[in-house]
Parts: structure tokens; sequence; C-alpha cells
């Protein structure tokens, strides 16, 4: 019997599944998830990822099991996957969602795309998000994103499978080497995703204008759902219908009307990152302003990396950052923006190995947001405003108390308020009292904070300063800028790295 085969990579879901309806409309349907031994050895993976997807698979699974379904997962490479799919059975065609992921994802598609050519094999993509795939024009964006968000949601009917499966769990076998899941993640599945959904539109959304800055309260604050959207447990269409039909029915001027408008321009800013990658997928490992090459690559200082990523740099808040992402995965954008500032400017170090690390720590890491914003923060893009975020000041903006260092940091529990952003300064004799089991040493900052800012803004600025560099400029703004104005490209300038910060946090 012949089939449609759908092929699922990040769209882990059976609701607004354009691939899933598409197919089901033309016959019965085989729903293959396959794993990559070549993806899950890339540096910027980890094994949180791949837990949070197996979860999301098992929840899709019991539903395509209520019609007699499952979930297929097959080990190896794709193109074999297909090959040995297609011996079974041949198949007219392969649907699914297009994905704008990483360079090792844009190569094995270029290689099914070859296989199904050769075999006559159509290969049906529906667009996932508002990306334009082969955009050429970058003026009719805004256009082509709101007429995706406010299409119909795609559903499928009654779905026909190649045949009846027996009910059984789903089973799936962990690739070699990955390491690290954060113990206090966010689970993966459906299911979960539309009770965070919920929560936040019937209540949480109130709390997110004002909140999602702070470190101790844009947990709460936050949606939530930034990992739901990069995983497509939920698909953007409905959440940004869903968060429309929510404004309609609250009042002007309300606080939580205003938390959701800000929250409905983060969507926005969502897709506009990703749309960056899909033009130019080479930002992933290049400077996006060539100019800049050589910047920072030599100089690379692998004893600050290594602070850095153990949360041992000396900066409380900096050190807090760091280990509450390695304990939950997940980290509000202030924050992430003021990690990699730090590890651009005081310590100098090369945006790409930084990259896949916080890639790797981050459960909601989407590519094309990751790597646009990377650069953006490292000052490599050449069209944005340099932001050098001082971790000293952003403690005492955003946790005056010292409550979010405290709670992260046990061994500064007993560091007086006056002085716990700064604990070397403590004076002698000043009565620290070490609280909790862990009597560490208050560590000295790795560098001298305002003079290694200094140097590299002065570093920064004299190559942006010079002609050549300044003269390339212009290519990077119609590649890649917004076309919301005048007044909104200023903004944009401005503003663009609040929207979401080196991945989807929302």
């Amino acid at each position: 019997m012949s089939f449609e085969l759908v092929w699922l990579k990040r769209d882990l879901r059976w609701l607004d599944h354009a691939p899933l309806a598409g197919a089901s409309m033309q016959g019965p349907i085989r729903v293959v998830y396959i794993v990559e031994p070549g993806l899950w050895a890339q540096p910027d993976v980890s094994l949180q990822h791949f837990e949070f997807i197996a979860e999301s698979l098992h929840d899709l699974h019991i539903e395509l099991q209520r019609q007699s379904g499952a979930v297929e997962v097959h080990y190896g490479n794709a193109v074999e996957v297909f090959e040995q799919i297609w011996q079974e059975g041949a198949f007219p065609r392969i649907h699914s969602h297009q994905e704008t992921g990483n360079s090792w994802t844009y190569k094995r598609d270029l290689a099914v795309a070859a296989w199904c050519q050769s075999k006559g094999v159509s290969w049906q993509e529906s667009a996932q998000f508002g990306v334009v795939r082969g955009l050429k024009d970058r003026n009719r964006w805004q256009r082509a994103w709101e007429q995706h968000m406010g299409a119909p949601k795609s559903s499928p009917g009654p779905m026909r499978f190649w045949r009846s499966y027996p009910s059984h769990s789903l089973r799936m076998v962990t690739p070699a080497g990955l390491a690290h899941s954060a113990p206090k993640r966010q689970r993966g599945g459906r299911g979960q995703a539309t009770l965070v959904l919920q929560e936040f539109l019937e209540t949480r959304s109130e709390q997110y204008r004002g909140g999602i800055s702070s470190p101790r309260l844009a947990p709460n604050a936050c949606s939530r759902l930034s990992v739901y959207l990069a995983y497509g447990c939920l698909s953007m269409r409905e959440v940004v219908q869903a968060s429309r039909a929510r404004l309609a029915e609250l009042p002007a001027q309300s606080r939580q009307r205003l938390g959701l408008q800000s929250f409905l321009s983060r969507l926005y800013w969502h897709c506009h990152f990703i749309q960056k990658l899909e033009s130019e997928p080479e930002i992933e490992w290049q400077n996006m302003h060539r100019g800049y090459d050589g910047l920072r690559e030599e100089d690379f200082n692998l004893r600050h990396f290594e602070a850095l990523q153990a949360g041992a740099t000396g900066w409380p808040m900096v050190d807090a950052c760091v280990t509450m992402l390695r304990e939950t995965g997940w980290l509000n954008f202030r924050m992430r923006a003021m990690l990699v500032s730090v590890a651009s400017y005081p310590l100098w170090l090369h945006w790409r190995p930084v990259g896949e690390w916080l890639a790797r720590q981050f459960l909601d890491y989407e590519p094309g947001i990751h790597w646009s914003q990377m650069q953006m923060q490292a000052g490599t893009t050449g069209i944005n405003t340099t932001r050098v975020y001082n971790p000293i000041k952003q403690a005492q903006d955003h946790d005056p108390r010292g409550d979010f260092v405290r709670f992260w940091l046990p061994h500064l529990r007993g560091v007086p308020s006056t002085w716990i952003f700064e604990p070397w300064r403590l004076p002698s004799g000043a009565g620290l009292k070490i609280s909790g089991r862990d009597p560490r040493p208050i560590p000295q900052p790795v560098v001298d904070l305002a003079a290694a800012t200094k140097l590299a803004k002065q570093r920064l600025y004299e190559r942006r300063n010079r002609p050549d560099v300044r003269a390339a400029r212009g290519a990077i703004v119609e590649r890649h800028a917004s076309r919301l104005g005048r007044r909104d490209e200023l903004r944009e300038s401005r503003a663009e790295p609040d929207a979401p910060q080196l991945s989807l946090d929302l």
C-alpha cells in the first residue's frame, strides 16, 4: 500500500501541523522521527535537548495511538533511513516543516533534497514560523508574517495510517556522548505546553511588564513558552492568535493588556531574528560583518572561558546567573545579554565558543535567534548599537537586595548587603559569617572590570571606525534590518536586543 511520509523535526505536535494535515488529505500516512547520530555529535546540543524531545514525542505518540497510529522512531543518517523505508514501499511524497537549524541540518536537508530528486519523490515543506524561504526583498517580510499568523490553523481530520500499530510505549535510545541535563528544567510535550500557555494568558501575563528584566521575578513573569515554540509543541500561529483573542477581552490600558501587547511584539521579533539565519546561514560561524574578522579570534583566553563556564568569574550576578542556567536550563533575556556582554568585553572572548556552550545550556536553544543575537551582543553585526552590560550595575538595578545572588550562591549568604555585589571589597573584620555548607573563599574577579571594559570598547570602536568597515555597513542593513519605518528602524537599532535575547525566553 502506498503511503504519505510525514517527517517530524522541530514540530512535535498534532494541531496546526500543516504536514500532518496535508498528508492526511492525500492518503494513508507514516509519521517518522529520525535520531541522527551526526546531529547529536554537534557542539551545540546536549542531553537535556534529547530528553525534552523524547518527552514531546511520547506525548505525540499517545495522541496518534488513539487513532491506531504511532510515531516511528528510526536511527541513522536521514538519507539512509529514507532509502530503507523506500525499499519497504515507494512513497510519492515527504511532508515536513521547513527548518532553520544549524549548519549540520542545512547540509542534511541538501542531501535529502538530492535523494528525493533521484527517486522522483516530492518533498513538500510548510512554513513553521513567519520565516520566508528564498526571501529576495526584506521590504515584504512584515506583510508575509502577518499573513502567516492570520491564516486559519491547519489541523488534520481523522488520520488514516498505512497499517494498524499495536499499542506500545515509545522507547528512545539516547545517543552516546551526550552530557548535561538541567535537573530543574521544563518538561516536554504538548500537554505541558498548553497548560503553560493557558496559565500565562489567564494570569501571569499581568506581571510581564516590569517583571521580565528581574532574574528573580522573570521565571513567573515571562511566558515560559520559549522551549515549546523551539521544538514545535505549540505553533507560533496558535500562540499569536490565542494572545490576540485574550487581548481583545482585556480592558484598555490594563496592566495585563499592556503586558500581552509587549509579548506579541516579541513574537514578531522572534521570527525577525530567525529570518536572518535563514537568509544568511553563514552567520552561525562567521562574522555577519566580515570587517570584524580577527578582532577576538587570536586573543581567546581559555582561563577566562573556564571561569565563566564554572560560574567563578568573581562577579556575583554573573556567577549566580551561570548557576541558575546550569540548574534550570533557562535565564531571562536581560541576564542572557549580560552574560554574553561580560564574555565579549571584559573577558574578550570570541562569540562562537561562548555560543556553543550557551546553546548546550539553553533548553530553548533556537539557532536562528541564538547566533544572530550572539553576534549582535558581541558587536560584530556592524549595524547595531554596542551594548556593554556592567554586571555590578545590573545587579543593583535588578536584584537590589541581593536575594537572587544569595539564593544561587550560598557561600555569599553571609555577606552584608553593602558588599554583596562586590564582596572582594569587604573590609577585614567586617564580621562576615558564612552560612550553609559551602565555606568557599570569596573569589576575586578574573579581571579588573573597569580597565578591561575600557580596553575592549577602545578596540571595538577602532575597528568600527575604519573606513572599509564603515563602507560595508549599508549592505548588511539592506539584507538584515527590519522595515518598520524610520521611527521603528531607530527603535530596532536601540531596542532589538531587548527582543528575545539569545534564544526564545519571551
